[in-house]
């Protein structure tokens, strides 16, 4: 059974429960004022294959596929990058040729 995360909306605090995946949200009860008004929350997982575990075809195509997504990211520029614009112009009445230099 999987091991759930929950935020009391009455204590606010949170607590982990182990249920049935048909277990309902609803239905929760907090461990601390009993209420049953419980948030169920995002939580990370790991999982670990044990043994000589050998890739089937569908599993090497997704690999492949997401190579080629991270590929075609790769020439993307970075969502909170500003545009590089030139610096202005900038010509000094002594450089009549406008060298900069």
């Amino acid at each position: 059974m999987p091991l759930y995360e929950y935020r009391c909306e009455q204590c606010q605090k949170q607590f982990e429960a182990t249920q049935s995946v048909h277990a309902r949200v609803e239905d929760t009860e907090c461990p601390f004022c009993h209420a049953q008004q419980a948030t169920r929350l995002l939580s990370s997982f790991s999982s670990k294959v044990v043994g000589d575990h050998k890739p089937t075809f569908t599993e090497m195509k997704a690999n492949a596929m997401n190579n080629e997504r991270m590929q075609k990211f790769a020439k993307l520029p970075p969502l909170n990058a500003k545009r590089n614009v030139p610096p202005p112009n900038t010509t000094s009445a002594s450089d009549p040729a406008g060298s900069g230099s």
